[in-house]
C-alpha cells in the first residue's frame, strides 16, 4: 500500500547494494551540480547478484519504504541494474514516489556497434533475467549478444573505492569469460550492466588490449531525473549529501575519502 507521498523540497534518494551507485550520482551532479542527494547502500543485503528473485523482490522494496519514510525524498533512483531488472515494479507498486530504474543500455549498444557483436558484463542475476531477452529482441535484432556473469568485478570496485588495488587477473577473466565465447573476438562495444563496473571501466580497458567502446546507463538516468524534477533544481535546498548503510558503520571507514569526492559528508546507518 503506498503511504508516502514525494516532498517537494526533499532529496534525491539514490539506492545500490553497495558503492557501484556513485557512478549513476556522478552523472547525476554533472548535470546538476546542487542536487540535494541521499545515497543508500543496502550492505548488510550484499552482494544483489548471487540473491534469488523472490529475495530480492521483497527485501528491496521494504527497504526502500523504510529510506523513503526517514529522508521524504522527492525522487527515488535504483541505482543498480539487479534490483532493477527484479523488484522495479514491485517498489513502484508500493511506493507513491517517482521511481527511477536501471537497465542494462542494450539499445546504445546496439545503435554504435560496427560488428554487430555486443558483449555484455553484468552480475550472474542481471544476466539471465528476462527484462535483457527482451531488451535484446527490441532494440538488438541483429546483434550478437554476448553475456557474461562476472560479481567478482562487483568487490573489484569496492576494493578500489577503499583505496587498494585488486588483482589485474580479476578483469582479464571478465574479459575472456566474453572474448572466448563463440564470435567473442568480433566485440566491439560493451555494456556495463552493473553500475559497480563503471567504476574499473579503465582496468577493464586495459585488460581487452585492443579498442572497445564501453556503454552504461548512467547519463541516460541523469537525463531522466532531471526530466522528472522539470528541470527545476533551484527549488531544492542545497546541502551536503547524507550516505547511508544498512551494514555496520565501521565497515564504511575506508570508504569515507571518496564518499566526501561526491559531496557525501554525513555518514549514518539506517
Amino acid at each position: 500500500m503506498k503511504e508516502n507521498s514525494p516532498s517537494q523540497t526533499g532529496p534525491v534518494l539514490f539506492f545500490d547494494s553497495g558503492i557501484g551507485g556513485l557512478s549513476v550520482l556522478a552523472a547525476a551532479r554533472s548535470l546538476m551540480p546542487g542536487l540535494p542527494v541521499v545515497y543508500a547502500a543496502d550492505y548488510a543485503g550484499m552482494p544483489y547478484g548471487m540473491k534469488s528473485e523472490a529475495e530480492l523482490a521483497t527485501r528491496i522494496p521494504i527497504l526502500l519504504g523504510r529510506l523513503v519514510e526517514r529522508y521524504q525524498p522527492r525522487l527515488v533512483t535504483i541505482a543498480c541494474n539487479t534490483a532493477s531488472t527484479i523488484a522495479l515494479n514491485h517498489v513502484r507498486s508500493a511506493l507513491n514516489v517517482p521511481v527511477v530504474g536501471t537497465v542494462p543500455a542494450v539499445k546504445p549498444a546496439a545503435e554504435i556497434s560496427k560488428t554487430r557483436v555486443v558483449g555484455l558484463l553484468g552480475t550472474t542475476a542481471t544476466i539471465r533475467q528476462p527484462y535483457v531477452d527482451r531488451l535484446a529482441a527490441e532494440f538488438a535484432r541483429d546483434v550478437i549478444l554476448i553475456r557474461h556473469g562476472a560479481p567478482e568485478l562487483v568487490h573489484a570496485a569496492e576494493e578500489k573505492m577503499r583505496g587498494q588495488t585488486p588483482g589485474p587477473e580479476i578483469f582479464r577473466d571478465a574479459i575472456a569469460g566474453l572474448t572466448q565465447q563463440e564470435d567473442g573476438d568480433r566485440i566491439d562495444v560493451i555494456i556495463l550492466a552493473c553500475t559497480h563496473f563503471p567504476l574499473v571501466q579503465d582496468e577493464l580497458a586495459h585488460a581487452f588490449g585492443r579498442p572497445v567502446t564501453f556503454v552504461d546507463g548512467a547519463a541516460g538516468i541523469a537525463r531522466r531525473i532531471r526530466y522528472l524534477l522539470k528541470d527545476d533544481v533551484t527549488s531544492l535546498p542545497e546541502r551536503g549529501g547524507v550516505f547511508v548503510t544498512t551494514g555496520d558503520l565501521a565497515a564504511v571507514d575506508a570508504y569515507r575519502p571518496k564518499l566526501h569526492s561526491f559531496g557525501l559528508e554525513t555518514i549514518e546507518r539506517l
